[in-house]
């Protein structure tokens, strides 16, 4: 499990799931914990064919969860050093900048506004909350931070976007993008 360490180990980490993601390959790691046993006794406890231990073994090795060493004509199985030692947390989360590598964050953003926005006009105000939630987020990038807008002034700014303003403000004060005191509307975020 120690090659599971960054994002350019996500496969290795995806492995470590998978390996335990079977109930048979859990109780080969909790028989392995009590003491290291060969695949013969392990096919026996269980009741299962040598092959299927063999697969199951062989997964559990492969995701650094179990090692073996040779006695005779057995190999001999246990749990890895320190296989165990991570936290879940440590597994599965990375630091974002490695995560920037991964995934395109704002993709689904990206695409969102592609679609609901046609030459800097929104053609329409999508239905479903969280494309409407981006398109708002898009809209209100519009308000200065800190600054008190009239009424008249939010529906200027909006119109230039589209014609259903009194819509867009409701929302806006809806999703908490923006407080309104006496006509006076102010950007939260």
């Amino acid at each position: 499990m120690s090659r599971a360490t960054g994002p350019q180990n996500l496969e290795a980490r995806a492995e470590v799931f998978k390996a335990l993601s079977h109930p048979v390959r859990l109780l080969i790691l909790n028989l392995a914990r009590i003491r290291p046993r060969h695949g013969e006794e392990l096919a026996a406890i269980l009741g299962l064919n040598q092959a299927t231990i063999s697969h199951h073994l062989s997964k559990l090795a492969q995701a650094g969860l179990v090692e073996s060493e040779k006695s005779q004509y057995y190999q001999i199985y246990s749990v890895a050093r320190g296989a165990f030692a991570k936290r879940l947390a440590e597994i599965t989360f990375f630091p974002e900048p490695g995560l920037a590598l991964w995934v395109k964050e704002d993709a689904y953003k990206a695409k969102v506004l592609r679609t609901f926005f046609r030459q800097g006009r929104l053609i329409r105000i999508p239905a479903q909350l969280k494309k409407r939630q981006i398109v708002l987020r898009r809209l209100v990038e519009e308000f200065e931070r800190g600054r008190a807008y009239s009424e008249r002034e939010v529906n200027q700014i909006l119109v230039e976007f589209h014609d259903d303003v009194a819509t867009l403000r409701r929302e806006f004060i809806g999703q908490r993008l923006m407080h309104r005191e006496r006509g006076s509307y102010r950007r939260l975020d």
